[in-house]
C-alpha cells in the first residue's frame, strides 16, 4: 500500500494514469494557492481556498514522510529522519508554515514583518519537483559544483577587493565600508543603480574596471551551467536510446 502511494506522489511515469493525475492536481493547488498573494487584502473566500491548499499540501508532506524509505531505498528509521532535511521537504515545510503562523497569535513579530505573506512564495518551489527541465538543471549544477565554487570564491573575492579600493581612495562617497560592499556588487554585476557612485576620476576608472571584469566574472556561471545542461541532456539521450534498443525481457 505505501509503495503504491509512493509511485502515486512522485514525479509520474510513463502509463500512470495516477500519478500523472495527482502531480496535475498538486501543480493546480499551487498555482491557486498563490493567487493570494497577487492581492493586497485578500478577503474571506481566498482565505478559504488558502485553508482548503495548506490542507493538501500538508497531507501531500506527510504523504511524503512515510514513504520516505521507498524514496531513498532503504526501509530504515534513518530515511524518516534523514527526509525531512532535504531540499524539497523544506521547501514544502516552508510552503505551509505560513499558515500556522497566522493562526498563533503568539508570533506577533513576524506578523509585523509580513514575513507570513511573503513566506507563501516557497509555494511556486513546489512546482519544482514536476519539472524534468530543472531536474536536468540541478544535475548539471552538481557536476560542476567544484567549478561554480571557485567562480563564486572569484567572485566574492574580487567585490571584497574593489569595495576596499574604492572605499580608501573615495571615503567621501561611501558612508560606511557597507555601501562599498553594495557599490562594488552592483558593478560587478553590471546593474549600477546610481544611487552610489565614485566622484573622482580615480573612482571612475576604478568602475570602469570593475565593470569590465563583472561582465567576464557573471558570464563564466551561466557558460558552465550551460556547458554542464548540454552534457547531462546528451547522457540522458544516450541512457534513453540503449534503453530502447535493449529492451528488458519478459
Amino acid at each position: 500500500m505505501r509503495k503504491r502511494i509512493y509511485e502515486v506522489i512522485e514525479v509520474a511515469k510513463e502509463n500512470d494514469f495516477a500519478s500523472t493525475c495527482y502531480d496535475w492536481f498538486m501543480i493546480l493547488a499551487i498555482i491557486i494557492s498563490i493567487l493570494p498573494l497577487t492581492i493586497k487584502e485578500p478577503g474571506a473566500a481566498f482565505q478559504i481556498v488558502d485553508k482548503i491548499c495548506v490542507t493538501i499540501f500538508i497531507i501531500d508532506y506527510l504523504l511524503r514522510l512515510i514513504t520516505a524509505d521507498y524514496k531513498y531505498g532503504s526501509h530504515t528509521i534513518g530515511s524518516f529522519i534523514k527526509y525531512p532535511f532535504s531540499f524539497m521537504a523544506i521547501v514544502d515545510l516552508l510552503s505551509i508554515l505560513p499558515s500556522f503562523i497566522m493562526i498563533n497569535k503568539g508570533f506577533k513579530l513576524l506578523r509585523l514583518l509580513r514575513m507570513t505573506r511573503a513566506m507563501r512564495v516557497f509555494r511556486v518551489f513546489r512546482a519544482i519537483r514536476y519539472s524534468k527541465s530543472f531536474d536536468i538543471i540541478a544535475a548539471a549544477i552538481k557536476s560542476s559544483k567544484d567549478t561554480l565554487l571557485a567562480v563564486c570564491v572569484l567572485a566574492l573575492g574580487y567585490i571584497l577587493v574593489s569595495a576596499l579600493i574604492v572605499f580608501n581612495v573615495e571615503p567621501d562617497s561611501f558612508g560606511n565600508f557597507f555601501e562599498a560592499i553594495y557599490w562594488a556588487t552592483v558593478s560587478l554585476t553590471t546593474v549600477g543603480y546610481g544611487d552610489i557612485y565614485p566622484v573622482t576620476a580615480t573612482g571612475r576608472v576604478i568602475t570602469m574596471i570593475s565593470s569590465f571584469f563583472g561582465v567576464a566574472v557573471v558570464a563564466l556561471p551561466a557558460g558552465i551551467i550551460t556547458a554542464g545542461y548540454m552534457t547531462e541532456l546528451e547522457k540522458r539521450k544516450n541512457i534513453n536510446q540503449d534503453d530502447t534498443s535493449h529492451p528488458h525481457s519478459s
